[in-house]
């Protein structure tokens, strides 16, 4: 199937829009690794505290993921992608009187809201980028938002820190007064109002936008029946591919987001851009697995390197120097970069392990699914609440060793483990 001339006219503006919804998703999204470090300096959290803030965002889809999609059933795609955003500007709005206050439960109740809208706003965007536009490039249009989402991901950290941690960098590992928590603390108000209005004033326009409404004709009424369920987890290639997903996403949400807190402990000045590091190695990935899958390498193949990969990089995390700085001095000092430790270098680097990972389980998850197929695809979906429970093992681990921040990484071995299964032997079983 190819597009005519007007066709290909027609479609250029809602893919533009739905590019820019990405890229929102993936700012609010990484946003978090750069707030993490800082609300921890703020109220002064302990890392399993912090982790909290992180599992308030990503324990929304666990709830809310199947409501969105009966609310598109009722209100349509381009209302529930307002919807989805109106929801994003109210938590915009509640990270206010949190600041104020410096209420860690109103902080978390104000994630727990965004990662809320979230959810809605991906369960109706999502199909915009496989239905707007022929199917055999279906493809290459996800590749192309996810690079715009990861990329949002280097973005937010660097306009967080221009806006918000620059002005206060002179404080990081000193303690702090109660004036100086409240300039702190100040210091995210009139950022959050921005992005509330900026978000809300997108919300209208996509709302008045030209975007069409896609037709639900094809769609199973009730994905959650429970005979469809039991059908689905009876594909061992799927529900080992569930638990492969919720553990990537919980590495993928460690390494992106823990690493300005872990640097923060080292004190490390600009902690709050680290998440980009982690963004751009995984942008990198991204860029490879386009090139190479399946031309050079096949899918389970790059899914087995991806693992290997992790587990090699989760093991010099947890016994390397913090005081190397060998790898910056030959990546990045020599161009102009900051001298950095081998450990936090090593943490973003994981990104590159992580990148490939998602867009490999999901074909491999969903094989020989047929009908079930929607069903399978619910399924995975609820994988990413591996993103609420990564980061809270990581703080419990944290608080539990010896070696702190730098031990609770150990959490991340047994998930590159499963994943290196998946690889070799889970996605190639199909019956129990």
């Amino acid at each position: 199937m190819t597009l005519d001339k007007s066709q290909q006219k027609s479609s250029f503006l809602p893919m533009a829009i739905v590019a820019a919804l990405f890229f929102i998703l993936g700012f609010a999204t990484w946003l978090n690794g750069s707030l993490m470090p800082y609300l921890k300096q703020i109220l002064q959290l302990n890392p399993f505290q912090a982790s909290l803030i992180l599992f308030s965002f990503y324990i929304a889809v666990t709830f809310t993921a199947l409501p969105s999609a009966w609310l598109i059933r009722k209100v349509g795609y381009k209302n529930g992608m307002a919807i989805g955003m109106g929801v994003m500007m109210l938590a915009g709005l509640l990270f206010i009187p949190a600041a104020e206050t410096q209420i860690f439960a109103l902080f978390l109740f104000a994630q727990l809201v965004m990662g809320a809208g979230q959810t809605l706003l991906q369960t109706a965007v999502n199909p915009y980028v496989v239905r707007l536009g022929p199917e055999e490039s279906a493809a290459a249009r996800v590749s192309v938002m996810g690079i715009l989402n990861k990329g949002a991901g280097v973005i937010a950290p660097l306009v967080f820190s221009a806006l918000i941690l620059d002005s206060f960098k002179d404080r990081i590992g000193t303690e702090l007064t109660q004036v100086q928590i409240e300039e702190m603390a100040d210091g995210l108000v009139f950022p959050y109002l921005g992005m509330a209005i900026f978000i809300g004033i997108l919300a209208l326009a996509v709302k008045k936008s030209p975007l069409p409404e896609l037709s639900n004709e094809d769609e199973v009424a009730e994905n959650t029946d429970k005979g469809q369920l039991k059908a689905a987890l009876s594909h061992p290639n799927l529900a080992f591919g569930v638990l492969a997903l919720f553990v990537y996403v919980a590495v993928e949400v460690i390494a992106g987001d823990t690493i300005g807190t872990f640097a923060l402990s080292l004190g490390v000045e600009h902690y709050g851009v680290m998440t980009s590091y982690t963004m751009v190695c995984m942008v990198l990935g991204y860029t490879l697995g386009i090139l190479l899958i399946p031309r050079f390498i096949s899918q389970p193949k790059a899914l087995m390197v991806s693992a290997i990969l992790g587990l090699l990089l989760t093991c010099g995390i947890l016994f390397g120097d913090n005081n190397s700085y060998a790898i910056a001095n030959v990546v990045l000092v020599p161009f102009g970069g900051v001298a950095l430790p081998d450990t936090l270098l090593m943490i973003a680097f994981l990104g590159l392990a992580n990148a490939i990972v998602w867009p490999a389980v999901w074909p491999l998850a969903l094989s020989g699914m047929g009908k079930l197929t929607s069903t399978g695809s619910a399924l995975l979906i609820m994988g990413i609440a591996g993103g609420a429970f990564g980061p809270v093992s990581w703080g419990l681990m944290s608080s539990a060793t010896d070696m702190g921040m730098q031990g609770g990484y150990i959490v991340m071995l047994p998930c590159y483990l499963f994943i290196l299964f998946y690889a070799v032997k889970g996605h190639k079983m199909r019956s129990w």
